[in-house]
């Protein structure tokens, strides 16, 4: 008896941790300031997305879409999404259901906010009048890019930064990352398996690495050296996964926040290559620097 008590206090206790891990987390983002313009978005299930857009030069020049990682919000973005609009793309921010100032939803580890992620694209493509359109996933946000019932985005160029190959590896590594390898074995599959009942999906249908080689365009992989939540080696993982033209950058000493973050010219200069390779060179000639 217990046994079977310590069981009941163990899987109640597991329970009690993973709401509190997808819980909604809302917070205040500052305005929009011109040319930028906060605007709203609907997905087809009825979650209502803060946005910013900020128009390129020209009408109808290539974009990038910029998802956040978890527990962020488009605050983490939009200084990155205003470089490239100076660069002379078009960008959109977003904030993921249950983040910012959208819906109050859980979290789902890139499941639920596909739904932001497909969305957002749509009407970025729209508003761009059909141009070119890449994405630059972070973490949760890679995720979102490439989950959902109708698989990864139809971006034009992606990138996937500090993204994690499945719910199983993320949360496993970020237990482990506080309480050891150990611990984290037994404690993961209590955490992710509820992903059935919470979501109705098993942990084998949220995994970015799985969907991967469904998204045939060209993909940029960032990874941080020092990244204990997303290692190298499976960053080096989901480089192998990617079907089309690839390219990998490290990210030397960062760890995962860090990876997330990057704003400096050596990041910058590596994505402007990359996009403009894929999307075309905006109208403007090229004005890098770190803001």
């Amino acid at each position: 008896m217990a046994g079977l008590a310590l069981l009941a206090l163990g899987l109640a206790l597991s329970w009690l941790l993973g709401a509190l891990m997808v819980r909604a987390q809302a917070s205040a983002v500052a305005r929009a300031e011109p040319p930028a313009q906060d605007i709203r978005i609907i997905t087809r299930d009825g979650v209502q997305l803060a946005a910013t857009y900020r128009p390129g030069d020209g009408d109808g020049g290539p974009a990038v879409l910029l998802l956040h990682g978890n527990g962020a919000s488009r605050a983490a973005t939009a200084g990155n999404a205003a470089w490239l609009a100076g660069q002379g793309f078009a960008t959109l921010t977003i904030d993921f259901r249950g983040h910012g100032e959208s819906s109050p939803r859980s979290h789902s580890f890139g499941l639920g906010e596909s739904e932001d992620a497909r969305a957002a694209f749509a009407w970025l493509k729209r508003r761009q009048r059909g141009a070119p359109v890449g994405v630059i996933g972070i973490s949760l946000g890679g995720a979102a890019a490439l989950l959902g019932r109708e698989g990864p985005l139809p971006a034009d160029a992606l990138v996937l930064q500090a993204v994690y190959p499945d719910i199983r590896h993320a949360i496993r590594n970020r237990i482990a990352s506080i309480v050891g390898t150990v611990p984290a074995s037994v404690l993961e599959p209590l955490l992710s398996f509820q992903s059935r009942p919470r979501f109705g999906a098993w942990p084998a249908q949220m995994a970015p690495i799985a969907a991967l080689p469904r998204y045939h365009g060209p993909v940029l992989v960032i990874g941080g050296t020092a990244d204990r939540f997303t290692p190298p080696v499976e960053t080096r993982a989901m480089f192998d996964a990617a079907t089309g033209p690839r390219e990998l950058w490290w990210a030397r000493d960062d760890d995962h926040a860090a990876t997330s973050d990057r704003r400096d010219p050596a990041y910058r200069s590596t994505v402007l290559r990359f996009l403009t390779a894929y999307l075309g060179a905006p109208p403007k000639d090229d004005r890098s620097g770190a803001r």
